[in-house]
């Protein structure tokens, strides 16, 4: 009886896998997307960073500024999309034609050249009646302009509201791998959750853990649309926001029914943007990721050059505190003796301390010689199997126990 309970809790619960979240998600309408675009949002952003490195210099508490300006000249952008809904809106089915065959041989260039993000797609329309046949010929061109599917690519659907629709992308995510030949599994999706309906359904259940369930390995990962819904919630408009406790809900929600199952959770967007009062909107977006990150919400939206700034400055302070702390410990841990801080750590907490250090190697927050001078044994092998919680004696490293 309790094999078969195993077994399926296995092939449900995976775990986190290897793959690298992004700290974020950088949303560019269609009508503006170019090749050219993480260069040109990178440039732009060192641009204001310069001219604001006093206020910026006052949030950067671990040093890392110049770090920071170095990235937005390497890699500003870790993942993008192409946005084809609400920051696109409604064109002529002629107009949305010709974008999306521009975007299909943008994410081409970007997929077989260096100079494109690390991770990329489209967000399409939503599955309701009005849009639905729109969304699936938008999917349909750009991958036709693309030459099929590009590696690393990934499309977002807006407002999901059941589970039954999750299914129904399953059906054609199929019928579009059977049409081009290609293998199964190679299209995935990331559900974006806008609707009350998706965190609790009318049966009192969380219609999101069944649609993780549904979607047959195929979901990447939960986005959070912070507007729609709070607006969906009767939030009033001057009180949206990504900290609002209904927000915070439904995050949490999000974040027990991915826990696990290797889908990532993304945090929404803020609509406070660098113009008007530059340095109150910095501070503020930092603020906002620093919270995110403290909560255990590793991605998040981007909508303005100026939100990489305080993005990788909020993750990059964020993960070298975090790593300060957590690489004592597991020296401590592995030495089974009392940490400096006092603390005697159990196989889970060092479970936890291992995942933030590899955190915060894949971000670049530290790198991997920097650790090797600290803690020469936490090898990026032996975090690995800390984290999965299996044995590393054979990794080099003796547990004392």
């Amino acid at each position: 009886m309790l094999e078969a309970v195993d077994a399926d809790l296995r092939a449900r619960y995976p775990g986190s896998g290897d793959r690298t979240q992004p700290i974020h998600t950088v949303y560019v309408p269609a009508d503006r997307a170019s090749a050219d675009t993480p260069a040109h949002w990178g440039a732009a952003a060192v641009e204001l960073l310069d001219a604001h490195r006093e206020p910026l210099a006052e949030l950067d508490t671990a040093a890392a500024l110049p770090a920071v300006r170095e990235r937005l000249l390497r890699e500003p952008i870790q993942d993008l999309r192409i946005d084809f809904e609400d920051g696109y809106g409604f064109r002529s089915d002629q107009e949305e034609d010709a974008a999306a065959v521009a975007a299909g041989k943008i994410l081409a260039g970007w997929a077989g050249g260096a100079d494109g993000p690390a991770g990329f797609g489209i967000r399409t329309k939503g599955l309701a009646g009005t849009e639905r046949r729109r969304a699936l010929r938008t999917l349909e061109l750009v991958l036709d302009a693309a030459g099929g599917v590009p590696e690393r690519f990934v499309f977002t659907v807006p407002k999901i509201r059941a589970a039954e629709q999750v299914s129904a992308l399953v059906a054609l995510c199929e019928g579009l791998e059977r049409g081009a030949g290609l293998a199964e599994g190679t299209l995935r999706f990331e559900l974006q959750i806008e609707s009350p309906q998706a965190i609790v359904g009318s049966d009192g259940s969380a219609p999101v853990a069944k649609m993780i369930k549904a979607s047959g390995r195929r979901c990447a990962g939960l986005h959070f649309g912070t507007y729609d819904y709070t607006a969906a919630c009767g939030v009033a408009a001057t009180d949206q926001a990504l900290d609002h406790p209904v927000a915070d809900h439904a995050k949490t929600v999000m974040q027990a029914a991915a826990a696990q199952t290797g889908v990532w959770v993304c945090d929404g967007s803020t609509q406070i943007v660098p113009d008007a009062e530059p340095e109150n909107a910095l501070r503020e977006h930092y603020r906002l990721v620093t919270r995110a990150l403290r909560r255990g919400y590793y991605q998040g939206w981007d909508m303005h050059p100026g939100h990489l700034i305080t993005r990788w400055l909020a993750t990059y302070a964020f993960f070298r505190g975090a790593m300060d702390v957590a690489v004592p410990r597991l020296r401590a841990y592995l030495d089974r003796r009392e940490a400096a801080s006092g603390v005697v750590d159990e196989p889970a907490t060092a479970e936890a301390l291992a995942a933030t250090v590899l955190r915060g190697l894949r971000c670049g927050a530290r790198s991997d010689e920097e650790l090797a001078a600290a803690a020469p044994e936490l090898t990026r092998e032996v975090l690995r199997a800390l984290v999965t919680r299996q044995p590393i004696t054979d990794l080099g490293v003796r547990e004392k126990r």
